[in-house]
């Protein structure tokens, strides 16, 4: 992008929209901070004198934060933190105990297999890469980076959250992605997929053949929290022409073994079927 050099800030070099929008976002952490500080609710005069904000501008902003759930408006004029905030809280909670019980054991996997090792969470419609075990020696051509992004029906890992949803949100997510494909052996039809789930909760685990990119396969087992909900999921990838089906008894072995580390009891989950 070029910027006329007109458009810029004199003093700081920025843009002023952007300047604008580091000063909504600096004011909008003020507020939250003020919030944070008190276990009641809190006025809307009380936080403008605490923050150093103009009443108007404190109210404007707290009120594009109550739309977004990050902020409650208590009784009238009042605000406490939202609800949003400790849903993304126990998400990012989840995510890093996730990735430090799941280190040590990914790397045990990866020396015993030589194959890569990733470690996906579901966010929306994607998988998130978090963390992955692997060498040069692996022989994968390509080794997707963390924080890589990749559809759920094109991915073993991806099955894994979908088998774990309801038959309406698996045809819901189907219209809102249109089941695109990748390569000639993607899923791109809703009954070839349904049909690929029923496998995947037989099996307790998932395959990835060629789906996302030709020449390598996955499979993949779930990993649970201590509620007994699909938390992250644990996957081996390697050249199509060397995936063994054995290693799924060692990667379902490691799935379980994190599972364990994060409060899952297989004892438990069986009682309560």
């Amino acid at each position: 992008m070029n910027l006329d050099p007109a458009s810029l800030d004199p003093i700081s070099n920025v843009v002023p929209e952007a300047k604008t929008s580091i000063q909504v976002i600096e004011r909008m952490m003020r507020l939250l901070d003020s919030l944070a500080a008190h276990s009641d609710p809190v006025s809307l005069k009380e936080l403008a004198r605490g923050t150093e904000l103009h009443p108007s501008t404190a109210h404007r902003i707290l009120n594009d934060m109550v739309t977004c759930r990050l902020v409650d408006r208590s009784d009238p004029g009042t605000y406490r933190l939202g609800m949003r905030l400790l849903e993304l809280g126990n998400l990012v909670k989840a995510r890093l105990s996730v990735r430090d019980a799941a280190l040590g054991p990914m790397r045990d996997l990866h020396r015993l297999t030589g194959q890569t090792v990733n470690l996906s969470v579901r966010q929306g419609d994607e998988i998130v890469y978090i963390e992955r075990a692997y060498s040069e020696r692996s022989g994968m051509q390509v080794v997707r980076a963390i924080g890589g992004r990749a559809p759920l029906h094109l991915t073993s890992v991806g099955k894994l959250f979908l088998a774990a949803d309801e038959a309406t949100r698996v045809r819901a997510y189907a219209t809102r992605t249109g089941l695109a494909g990748h390569t000639q052996n993607s899923i791109t039809d809703l009954t070839k997929l349904e049909r690929e789930l029923v496998h995947v909760r037989e099996q307790m685990c998932a395959r990835d053949n060629e789906e996302l990119e030709l020449g390598v396969r996955c499979i993949a087992a779930g990993i649970y929290d201590d509620t007994a909900k699909l938390v992250a999921g644990l996957s081996l990838s390697a050249p199509a022409d060397r995936l063994q089906d054995s290693w799924l008894h060692h990667l379902s072995e490691t799935s379980l073994q994190i599972s364990r580390a994060l409060g899952y009891a297989m004892a438990t989950a069986a009682a309560a079927t």
